[in-house]
């Protein structure tokens, strides 16, 4: 399956490709050769770096963070984050290369309650200021257990447009695709330091299906509690 975000290249990489074949069938064998293998690289290449392959969250998704993206990860640290947690928080973050997915899918079930876009810089993704200086997508979700997460979409040095198709009040399920960034990026989460991360520098992952770290379960729904709230005192 391709990224609806990539339809509008994959026709204009159509489009090239066939003017390529056509410019060769004009000219000599070794040029012909030499233009049909540009028309396959420049269609090949856009259909697989816009491929949008099935991801199955694991059991249990509901209380557990999953990658947002593919790629390898970066960074693992305790950082300052006075966006949305407003405070000490553990972040992970995630290199894509222009071979990985670039779908990216959200790390956990909740309501989105922050949203901006920065336009910034284009650093190489891997720079430790890219988090901060590129341009980004800012993301914070509401887990139903009242942990809240901040997750970021980042352009890199190759990458000129991050985008995303959620905004504030759309409630999201752990794995549920939600943008892309073109080309090589970085993806960023960060959670509460009670979030447990089970992933290290260097570990590859896979967004939607390899474990970040564990949430806590939502608190229970007190069934008398809620039918007493309901029910009108009728002696008032």
């Amino acid at each position: 399956m391709i990224a609806k975000e990539g339809y509008t290249l994959v026709v204009i990489a159509c489009v090239l490709a066939l003017a390529l074949v056509l410019i060769g069938l004009r000219v000599p064998m070794v040029g012909r050769v030499l233009l049909f293998l540009g028309a396959a690289f420049v269609l090949s290449f856009t259909l697989y770096f816009f491929r949008d392959p099935q991801r199955t969250p694991p059991p249990g998704a509901e209380t557990l963070l999953l990658a947002p993206a593919d790629g390898k990860v970066v960074v693992v640290e305790e950082v300052e984050e006075p966006l949305y947690l407003k405070g000490p928080a553990r972040q992970v973050s995630i290199f894509l290369s222009p071979l990985n997915v670039h779908v990216n899918r959200a790390p956990a079930d909740g309501v989105i309650e922050y949203d901006e876009y920065v336009a910034g810089e284009y650093l190489v993704a891997w720079h430790p200021k890219a988090s901060e200086k590129n341009e980004r997508s800012q993301l914070g979700l509401l887990h139903p257990s009242g942990a809240k997460i901040l997750f970021k979409q980042i352009a890199g040095a190759v990458a000129r447009r991050v985008v995303y198709h959620v905004t504030i009040g759309d409630t999201l399920k752990a794995g549920q695709r939600f943008g892309i960034v073109k080309f090589g990026s970085r993806m960023d989460v960060l959670v509460p330091l009670d979030v447990s991360i089970d992933v290290k520098v260097g570990d590859r992952v896979r967004a939607g299906e390899t474990v970040l770290g564990r949430l806590p379960a939502a608190a229970p729904v007190d069934a008398e509690a809620a039918s007493e709230a309901a029910t009108p005192d009728l002696a008032s």
